[in-house]
């Protein structure tokens, strides 16, 4: 409702006798002017008018029947016309690690984690959680990332790990 129209007497009068005429709310609101649809049927709520007389005589069934054949003959039409949807990936691909050196007769060391807290974490670094998180103990890898993911080369291999080789661990998971 506008702000300077309100619900006079008047305005009220004619609201009820329309209502009781059986005209819709859009109607009403339209005759009424200033106010919504949603408004009259606010107003008729806190009113407390009931039923109505229905306006219009009542619509034969068979041809409300033949609608529903029309609108189920549109939309069979339409759906043999749209084109196939497009198949839409939202995952990121597996990075690409470099291949390990082959073995070496000495043992490699492997880096050990500057395990971090959450206050000392920073956007290049290894973001991979060492712990139980509700201990005091709880830190990060903190090893520096690979640009643009969170985790560090040895841990993007554990996190990141190719469809072939998971579906590979599952089977071998469900055998045991």
């Amino acid at each position: 409702m506008e702000a300077g129209l309100s619900w006079t007497d008047d305005r009220v009068a004619l609201l009820r006798r329309l209502w009781e005429d059986g005209q819709s709310a859009s109607k009403i609101a339209a005759q009424l002017g200033g106010v919504t649809r949603n408004a009259v049927i606010g107003k008729v709520h806190r009113l407390g008018l009931g039923g109505r007389a229905r306006g219009g005589e009542e619509a034969p069934v068979a041809p409300q029947a033949t609608k529903v054949v029309e609108i189920e003959t549109a939309i069979a039409v339409v759906e043999t016309q749209a084109p196939e949807p497009v198949a839409i990936l939202s995952h990121r691909p597996a990075p690409v690690f470099p291949t390990p050196a082959p073995a070496a007769s000495e043992p490699v060391a492997l880096s050990v984690s500057q395990r971090v807290t959450i206050m000392d974490l920073r956007e290049s670094m290894c973001r991979w959680p060492l712990g139980d998180p509700t201990t005091p103990e709880f830190r990060f890898c903190g090893d520096r990332s690979i640009t643009g993911l969170p985790y560090c080369t040895h841990h993007a291999e554990i996190a990141y790990q190719p469809a072939a080789e998971r579906k590979r661990d599952r089977r071998v998971a469900s055998f045991r």
